[in-house]
């Protein structure tokens, strides 16, 4: 909840590094080695060109257990439907892909590991859409025990969200505290290279006042990708998704606050423009240009009568702000998100910084003068 980032003008200071809860200790690292950037190792088109170099020998002898499909074609459910089916070469092919993938996610994850941003890191949480899957699941808990093997003292485990919701989740946690007093959900979108989900977030706050029990409320999905829009066209249709979960939640009810959260790739400066990162997105949205939020705020001026706020964050940090009522027991801990690329960003848990404040004060505390006295009068004795 930044409140202390909001500003008078209704457009926040975006991509801030301090929330309430929580500092953003790092986010967007790009890691390199001799073939380049080491997240194309552990992303979910990594997996795919693994998977068919193990189907090229197959496919010339006849004897491709999976198929004639292209390997980027075979969906997720198919895979894991392999993982468990009867046909034994099917299921063993998918196996193979999953330990060698499991072993490049845990070499780039055991590199973030080693740099001093991400040092004494103890749990790292796993979203974006390779996670939605059996297969998903099985290489990352296969990389947790390979890093675990290398004396790597970290958890790495899936997110508890839906990774297609994750994002959206996230962007609570973006949202000034007023919100929550008078409202009970705000819009949220998650732009990712090949999807732009939009929803209406329930922060159930009253029940929970740590956002865990938040949920979408309602949702609708966009894969661009497919329709290769302009960035003015991507903009024009967000807008329409947008206006559209607004008209619904009057119509159900809902105290909607005039507040929209955006998890979007890149690395996101204060003034809402993106850096760096965003190079999978339709367009330039890295020009000087273009300003998503001041772009919304111009389409959406008002949200049930009130002027409307917009913040926005990296998609990674979103993600993993969804898991941090869950992550109180750690000191220090990260994000990895497996979709076009490979976001990531660290946190550090304010909460156990306050603590150890307290007991610092607690330690260094002056004795009052009963205290004193009392003392004086035992040592007399």
């Amino acid at each position: 909840m930044a409140e202390d980032a909001l500003t008078t003008s209704g457009i926040g200071k975006h991509g801030v590094l301090r929330l309430p809860s929580v500092d953003i200790d790092n986010y967007n690292i790009e890691l390199k080695d001799d073939d380049g950037f080491l997240g194309d190792r552990a992303c979910k088109g990594a997996f795919r060109r693994i998977l068919d170099d193990l189907r090229k020998p197959l496919k010339k002898n006849g004897e491709d257990p999976l198929g004639k499909a292209p390997s980027e074609a075979i969906a997720k459910g198919s895979l894991d439907e392999a993982l468990v089916g009867e046909d034994i070469e099917a299921s063993a092919l998918v196996h193979g892909a999953i330990e060698e993938f499991a072993q490049e996610l845990a070499y780039v994850t055991g590199r973030f590991l080693k740099t001093k941003a991400w040092a004494d890191t103890e749990c790292i949480v796993v979203g974006g859409g390779f996670r939605k899957s059996r297969v998903g699941e099985i290489a990352i808990a296969r990389a947790d025990l390979l890093l675990k093997n290398e004396g790597h003292k970290v958890h790495l485990v899936p997110i508890r969200f839906d990774p297609d919701e994750a994002g959206l989740i996230g962007c609570l946690h973006l949202a000034p505290s007023w919100i929550f007093e008078a409202f009970d959900s705000i819009l949220a979108v998650d732009i990712g290279g090949t999807n732009i989900r939009c929803g209406v977030v329930e922060t159930k706050w009253k029940k929970a006042a740590d956002l865990s029990k938040a949920g979408v409320w309602k949702s609708e999905l966009w894969r661009h990708a497919d329709d290769e829009p302009t960035r003015e066209g991507a903009v024009k249709k967000l807008v329409k998704m947008l206006k559209d979960l607004v008209s619904q939640t009057e119509r159900q009810g809902l105290k909607l606050a005039p507040f929209i959260g955006i998890s979007c790739p890149g690395v996101i400066e204060e003034d809402g423009s993106i850096e760096k990162g965003a190079q999978n997105l339709p367009g330039n949205w890295e020009s000087s240009r273009f300003n998503l939020p001041k772009s919304l705020i111009e389409a959406i001026p008002e949200i049930g009568g009130h002027d409307t706020t917009v913040l926005m964050h990296n998609d990674g940090v979103a993600q993993g702000l969804s898991e941090m009522p869950y992550m109180q027991d750690a000191s220090r801990w990260g994000v990895l998100t497996i979709g076009t690329g490979l976001g990531n960003a660290r946190f550090t848990n304010r909460r156990k910084e306050k603590e150890n404040k307290k007991e610092n004060k607690k330690e260094k505390k002056p004795e009052d003068g009963k205290d004193k006295d009392k003392k004086d009068k035992k040592a007399k004795d």
